[in-house]
C-alpha cells in the first residue's frame, strides 16, 4: 500500500473509533438523563470536534458520508405512505400538518427578519425549517409511552408525517431563492423541473415493473444478506439517478420508498434498512455537532437562548391553535404543541442547503443550529411540565367525577373498566344483570361516557367507597384492575367487610395467583392464561396436528398445571413439580392404541 493510502486509512479508522466511543459514551448519558440520542450526538460532534477539544478537523468530509442517513431516512419515510394509512388520516396529514408547517414557518420567519434583521429571503430560508419538529425524538417517546395508537399520538405522527414529506419541496424553494452562481453544468430552471417529473414517473415504472419482481425473486432465494444487499440497492440507485440529473437524492429515495409501500415485503426492507439508517443518521449528528461554531455562540448566548425560546412559544402556540381548530380537547391541544415545539434534524440538513445558496452565512448556520439543539434539549423538560398539568388537571376533573354513593342498587359491581373488565361487564349486562361500575382513571371514565356507559369514579378497593356502591347488598364483586395486582390482604379485608357477596379477583400472573390461593374467593383468573392457551392450540393446527390430538395435549397441560399450583401453593416454593412441566426432555407421550 503507498504510504498516502496507508495513511488516508489510518486516519480513517482513527476518525471512526473516536466518533463511535464518543457517540456511545454520550448517547448512554443522554439516554440515562432521559434526554435523547439525538442531543447525545450532537454534544459527541461538539466534544471531539474542531471548535471542541480538536480530536477531529475535517467534518464535512464526515458529512459527505452520514448524508446517507438522511437518504435512508426519507426512503423509510415513503414505505410508511401505503395508501389505506394515507387515507385514514388524510385529514390530519395534509390540513394540519400543511397548516402547521406554514403558518410556523411565516410566523418563524417573520420573527427572524424583523427580531434580528435577516433579510426576507433569508428569514424564509430560516424559519421554514425550523417550523420542522424531530422526528427522531418524538417518534421514540410516542412509542415508548404507548401513545402512538390514541388519537392525539396519531395526529402527533400525521404533523411528523407531513414535516418529512415537506422536507423535498423546503429544499427546492431554498435552491430556487438560491444567491449563489449558477452552475455551468447545471440544467435550467424549467429543464430541472421536466426531469423531476419524468424521473419519478420513470421510478414509478421501475419500481411497478423490475423493483416488484426482484424482491419476489430474492424472496423466493431466502437469503436475508441477499435482501438486504437488494434494499440497499434500490436506495442507492434511486439516489444515484436523482443526483446524475441534478436533483435531490433525499427525493429519489422517498420515491423508492412508496413505490415499495404497499409490497408484502415493505416490514422486512424496514427491518434489514433500519440498523444502517441509524448508524449514518447518528454519524450525520455527530457531523453537525462537530460543525457548530461554539466561538460564535460564546460571542451571541442571548440571542441563542432568546431565539430558542421564541420558537418554542411560537410553535407550541400555532399547534395549539390550530389543534383546537382542529376539535382537540384543550389538555390534548396543549401536549400536542408542547411535544412538536421543538426544531428538528432536519433543520441542519436544510440550513446546509441554504448555505449552498449563499442564502445564511456560516456563522449564522451555527447560531440557528444551536438554537435548534437548544430547543430539542427543552423537550423532556417541557413533558414533565405537561405530565405535572394533566396530573393536576385529573386531581381537579376528579373532585367534579360522580362517586359510587349516588349509584343505583345493583347485584354485582365491577372494579375496574378497562379491557378486561369492559368484557367481564358486558357478559353480565346481556343477560340483564344489573352492574355498578368503578374506576379510578378520569380519562378511562371520559372515554367509557362517549359510549354510554355509565362508570363512577373512585378507588374501588376502599371498603367505606364499596360500601357506598352499595356493597353490603351486592351479590358479587368482581375486581378486574388493569395493572399491578391487588394485594391479597386488601382482598382479605374486604372479604371480611362482605361475606354474603361472591369475590372474583383477576390475577396478575402466576405468583399473584398463588398468593390468592389461601383465601375464600369464588374464581381468580389470570388475565392471560387463557389466551396463552388459544394461541397454543392454534399453533399446533398449523402445524398439522388434528383436533382430538391438540385437545389431549389441552387437557394434559390444565392438568399439570393445575397440580403444579396446588404443589406451589402447598409449600410456597415457585420451583415445586418443576419435572412435570413440558419441555425439550419431557413431551407428551403418544396416544395409545
Amino acid at each position: 500500500m503507498e504510504p498516502a493510502a496507508a495513511e488516508s486509512t489510518a486516519l480513517l479508522l482513527r476518525d471512526g473509533v473516536i466518533m463511535l466511543g464518543a457517540a456511545m459514551l454520550f448517547v448512554m448519558l443522554f439516554r440515562r438523563l432521559g434526554l435523547g440520542a439525538v442531543l447525545g450526538y450532537l454534544v459527541a460532534g461538539v466534544v471531539v470536534g474542531p471548535h471542541g477539544i480538536g480530536l477531529i478537523t475535517a467534518p464535512e468530509e464526515m458529512l459527505h458520508v452520514a448524508d446517507l442517513g438522511i437518504v435512508l431516512l426519507l426512503f423509510l419515510v415513503g414505505l410508511e405512505l401505503n395508501p389505506s394509512r394515507l387515507l385514514r388520516l388524510r385529514h390530519d396529514i395534509f390540513g394540519l400538518g400543511l397548516l402547521q408547517v406554514t403558518l410556523s414557518g411565516l410566523a418563524i420567519a417573520a420573527l427572524v427578519h424583523f427580531a434580528a434583521g435577516f433579510s426576507l429571503a433569508a428569514s424564509v430560508a430560516i424559519g421554514l425549517p425550523l417550523a420542522l419538529s424531530s422526528t427522531a425524538q418524538v417518534l421514540p417517546s410516542l412509542r415508548s409511552s404507548g401513545d402512538i395508537h390514541t388519537p392525539a399520538g396519531e395526529r402527533a405522527f400525521s404533523v411528523l408525517l407531513f414535516q418529512d414529506l415537506s422536507i423535498v419541496p423546503l429544499i427546492t424553494i431554498i435552491a430556487a431563492m438560491s444567491r449563489g452562481p449558477i452552475d455551468p453544468a447545471a440544467p435550467p430552471g424549467w429543464q430541472l423541473a421536466v426531469y423531476t417529473v419524468g424521473a419519478i414517473f420513470g421510478l414509478v415504472l421501475v419500481g411497478h415493473f423490475l423493483i416488484n419482481p426482484l424482491f419476489r425473486l430474492v424472496g423466493r432465494i431466502s437469503e436475508r444478506e441477499l435482501f438486504v444487499v437488494a434494499g440497499l440497492f434500490v436506495v442507492l440507485a434511486s439516489a444515484a439517478v436523482m443526483e446524475a440529473l441534478h436533483l435531490s437524492t433525499a427525493l429519489g429515495a422517498y420515491v423508492a420508498g412508496v413505490m415499495l409501500a404497499d409490497s408484502p415485503y415493505r416490514h422486512e426492507l424496514e427491518a434489514d434498512i433500519d440498523p444502517f439508517r441509524s448508524i449514518l443518521l447518528g454519524l450525520f449528528f455527530i457531523a453537525i455537532g462537530m460543525m457548530l461554531d461554539l466561538g460564535a455562540i460564546g460571542d451571541n448566548p442571548a440571542f441563542v437562548i432568546g431565539m430558542a425560546a421564541a420558537l418554542i412559544a411560537v410553535k407550541a402556540a400555532v399547534l395549539f391553535a390550530l389543534a383546537k381548530a382542529f376539535r382537540m380537547e384543550t389538555r390534548r391541544a396543549l401536549k400536542l404543541g408542547l411535544l412538536l415545539s421543538q426544531g428538528g434534524e432536519f433543520a441542519f440538513v436544510l440550513f446546509a442547503a441554504a448555505q449552498r445558496a449563499v442564502l445564511i452565512e456560516s456563522e449564522a448556520a451555527s447560531l440557528f443550529r444551536a438554537v435548534v439543539t437548544l430547543s430539542m434539549a427543552t423537550t423532556p423538560f417541557l413533558m414533565m411540565l405537561n405530565d405535572r398539568i394533566d396530573r393536576l388537571h385529573s386531581r381537579r376533573h376528579a373532585a367534579t367525577l360522580e362517586g359510587p354513593e349516588d349509584s343505583p342498587c345493583a347485584r354485582a359491581i365491577v372494579v375496574g373498566y378497562g379491557r378486561f373488565g369492559q368484557t367481564v361487564a358486558q357478559m353480565m349486562m346481556a343477560k340483564g344483570v344489573a352492574v355498578t361500575l368503578i374506576d379510578a382513571k378520569p380519562s378511562q371514565i371520559e372515554t367509557s361516557g362517549s359510549f354510554g356507559m355509565k362508570v363512577y369514579y373512585g378507588d374501588g378497593t376502599r371498603i367505606d367507597l364499596l360500601r357506598l356502591a352499595g356493597g353490603e347488598e351486592a351479590e358479587a364483586i368482581l375486581f378486574c384492575h388493569d395493572g399491578p395486582p391487588i394485594a391479597a390482604r386488601k382482598i382479605e379485608t374486604i372479604l371480611e367487610a362482605f361475606p354474603q357477596a361472591a369475590m372474583f379477583v383477576r390475577a396478575f400472573d402466576r405468583l399473584h395467583l398463588i398468593e390468592l390461593s389461601a383465601l375464600d374467593l369464588k374464581c381468580t383468573v389470570r388475565e392471560l392464561f387463557e389466551s396463552a392457551v388459544e394461541m397454543g392450540r392454534q399453533a399446533l393446527l398449523a402445524f398439522g396436528f388434528d383436533e382430538e390430538e391438540v385437545d389431549r395435549v389441552e387437557a394434559e397441560y390444565r392438568e399439570r398445571d393445575r397440580l403444579r399450583l396446588e404443589g406451589q401453593s402447598r409449600s410456597g416454593d415457585i420451583h415445586a413439580l418443576k419435572e412435570s412441566m413440558f419441555g425439550p426432555s419431557n413431551p407428551i407421550g403418544e396416544r395409545s392404541s
